[in-house]
């Protein structure tokens, strides 16, 4: 068999995984487990500041319960029962300084070699099996960000999900009512996509019967995952004829320029509330592109060199005092949005306590490009938190881990993820 082969009829395409008779072989199985939705709804942001914190001001000197607060953790201080702070965390085999950004929910090793290709991201993995319970089954944000290039939010074959960077767009797909015509013009793509599905599913039957054994599974378990997608849009048909919910709130305006990189945060994290709130969604990612940010306008003050630069300190005073407020704007926007999640009450609990607030970074130190011992720190969800969790700094224990736990906090049965072999140590529920 040729190394691609497709389904053609109608005038479309579909492209079939490869086969043990083609080569390489990536086709991958669709998972059968599913969760009903039934019990508390959770819900997960996933953020990555992709040049990291000075970790000098990040992690706590002391482990375990009683640590004292670092300068940054103290602008968090009346969360610090909402989050654990973990040290000694990475994840293994993602090297080659900024490019793992792409891996920050993935855990695929050796982002930099020419033969690496992306899997799927924590966020898609919960939005392919929760996704169907939401208007939106994940929402993937960015400031600043390098477009095609970087990004948080990767499907199941690697393909990168383009991050929306405009937050009165991402209101307007939220929050505001299409016409007749409009919702009926949407609804006539979905049926025009599950027809596809309909052409090309007939047609493998042919396909099947020259495959071998092995083969002939690889091809059902791919039409297993077409169906399920036919799942989805039929799901997506029911929302577009679905009132959207009513905010009070005005559609955002949207900063001008990546200067102003703390406002479009500020907005981004505005936008992930409203849409928990409003349970629009139950996934998002959120990738702040620090590395292609220029200068920052910070209140009346404005950095003297690109974000980049100015992490490539060399130990220079002038740029550490730089850093170090910009970390502190970053410390004080992440307390607002705990704060924001924390006054929102959805029955008998606050909203933080249905969200899980992942945030960290790639690099445990931008000015060497260390991609160890990650700056982390998860809030609300339901865990037990108020702890640091300390791991060895020079053999860190695997951050997919945590990714397992977050798994499990969602009610999905999943024992592995990526790197992640079981749950992560000492986080309790």
């Amino acid at each position: 068999m040729s190394r691609r082969r497709f389904l053609r009829g109608a005038g479309v395409a579909l492209s079939l995984p490869l086969f043990e008779s083609m080569a390489p072989v990536f086709a991958r199985p669709s998972s059968a487990s599913s969760v009903n939705g039934v019990g508390k709804p959770r819900r997960m942001l996933g953020i990555c500041n992709n040049l990291g914190l000075l970790p000098e001001h990040f992690f706590p000197q002391q482990r375990g319960r009683g640590y004292e607060p670092s300068t940054y953790l103290n602008i968090l201080a009346k969360h610090r029962n909402d989050l654990t702070v973990f040290s000694g965390v990475s994840h293994p085999e993602v090297d080659g300084g900024h490019p793992t950004d792409v891996c920050f929910l993935t855990g695929a090793p050796h982002p930099g070699g020419t033969s690496f290709r992306n899997t799927i991201s924590l966020d898609q993995y919960v939005a392919e099996r929760l996704g169907h319970l939401t208007r939106f089954p994940s929402l993937t944000l960015g400031v600043n960000v390098q477009q095609g290039e970087r990004g948080l939010s990767w499907t199941a074959a690697g393909t990168l999900i383009p991050c929306e960077e405009k937050p009165s767009e991402v209101f307007k797909q939220l929050f505001v009512q299409g016409t007749p015509e409009e919702m009926e013009a949407q609804v006539h793509k979905l049926d025009l996509g599950h027809s596809i599905l309909d052409v090309v599913a007939g047609q493998a039957k042919d396909l099947a019967r020259s495959l071998g054994r092995r083969d002939r599974d690889r091809l059902d378990q791919y039409f297993t995952s077409v169906r399920e997608l036919e799942q989805r849009l039929q799901m997506s048909k029911v929302w577009e004829r679905k009132p959207k919910p009513v905010v009070n709130a005005p559609v955002p305006f949207d900063p001008p320029s990546p200067r102003l990189y703390m406002e479009k945060t500020k907005a981004m994290y505005d936008l992930a509330r409203l849409a928990f709130e409003t349970d629009s969604t139950r996934s998002i990612s959120l990738m702040l592109d620090s590395v292609n940010s220029p200068t920052i306008e910070l209140g009346q003050m404005k950095t003297t060199d690109g974000y980049h630069n100015l992490s490539h300190h060399g130990k220079s005073e002038a740029k550490l005092s730089q850093l170090r407020t910009i970390d502190e704007w970053h410390m004080r926007l992440l307390a607002q949005l705990l704060a924001d999640l924390t006054a929102i009450r959805e029955d008998g609990e606050t909203l933080l306590d249905r969200t899980m607030v992942l945030y960290g970074s790639n690099l445990g130190n931008a000015n060497t490009h260390a991609n160890t011992n990650l700056p982390l720190l998860l809030a609300g969800g339901g865990f037990r938190h108020g702890q640091h969790l300390a791991f060895d700094p020079l053999r860190n224990y695997p951050l997919a881990n945590l990714f397992v736990s977050i798994l499990q906090q969602f009610g999905i049965e999943a024992d592995r993820f990526a790197t992640g072999s079981g749950t992560l140590r000492g986080l309790e529920t």
